[in-house]
């Protein structure tokens, strides 16, 4: 199968990238690397979809530059659940264009299990969607730069900047120890936050005044925080209980005034007769 791809980068970029396996490997969509650093920086686990089935592969992929614009990748994978094969081989050349570069892929694969039930149509647009994918994560990355390359030459940069006569012996280390650190003031007294001068024209108040002030300001928070709730979390309150003197206090006058409307009562019946 072939196939022809164009990118508006410089050969000499995509070069620097299909050199390094660590940046290959980012082109790969869909590769999961494993953690074993023994089986080569482009190993690990694939997934591959083909029509309307998916496989999975786990594999490693090697890079071999024939000459400057001239790659081979080769590479060979095993079912994850199943015992079916593929081994493959795909040739990349690089050609300069006109702003830019052209891509040129011949591929070739043979495979059983799962794979060799698929039809040569759908391996190959498959194979296509694919190749397409990485050369967009190619791009991507000839564009990004090398981050590891970048940093040490940053290093580099920072070692040449002090200069041919600069000695490390000559820098002197000065420590201090935790305890040697002077305590800023507390914020909650505003005297201790200037020196000793006078604040708004009045003098400045002792060190028992501060001190009796913070303790206020501290007492008053915990009866902030203490405080019973209030709304429809506050405790209701207990039911009033009533004695037997508060029952007195109305029975005495209720019965003084029976009495006397039972003695006017009587008086005046005795002179109707």
């Amino acid at each position: 199968m072939e196939h022809q791809v164009f990118v508006p980068v410089p050969a000499d970029d995509l070069r620097a990238v299909l050199r390094d396996p660590a940046r290959v490997a980012r082109c790969v969509p869909g590769l999961q690397q494993d953690a074993d650093t023994e089986a080569g920086p482009v190993s690990g686990r694939l997934k591959v979809r083909v029509g309307g089935s998916t496989v999975t592969y786990r594999g490693a992929l090697a890079v071999i530059e024939r000459d400057p614009g001239h790659f081979t990748f080769e590479g060979e994978g095993t079912e994850v659940r199943g015992s079916g094969t593929v081994k493959f081989s795909v040739d990349l050349r690089l050609s300069p264009a006109e702003d830019g570069t052209r891509l040129d892929f011949t591929a070739g694969a043979t495979a059983d299990g799962r794979a060799a039930a698929f039809s040569p149509e759908a391996a190959a647009a498959a194979v296509q969607r694919l190749l397409d994918r990485a050369v967009g994560q190619l791009t991507a990355g000839s564009a990004l730069g090398d981050p590891v390359a970048e940093a040490e030459e940053a290093e580099a940069g920072e070692s040449d900047d002090n200069g041919p006569g600069f000695v490390e012996g000559d820098v002197t280390e000065v420590t201090a120890s935790l305890y040697d650190t002077e305590v800023p003031p507390p914020s909650l007294d505003p005297f201790l936050a200037g020196g000793f001068e006078e604040l708004d024209g009045a003098p400045r108040p002792p060190a028992e005044a501060a001190h009796a002030r913070r303790t206020m300001i501290g007492r008053s928070a915990e009866e902030v925080d203490h405080a019973p709730p209030r709304g429809r979390y506050a405790p209701v309150p207990a039911p009033a209980t009533t004695t037997a003197g508060d029952s007195l206090r109305w029975i005495a006058p209720a019965a003084a005034l029976a009495l006397a409307s039972a003695v006017v009562i009587g008086r005046a019946l005795r002179r109707r007769r």
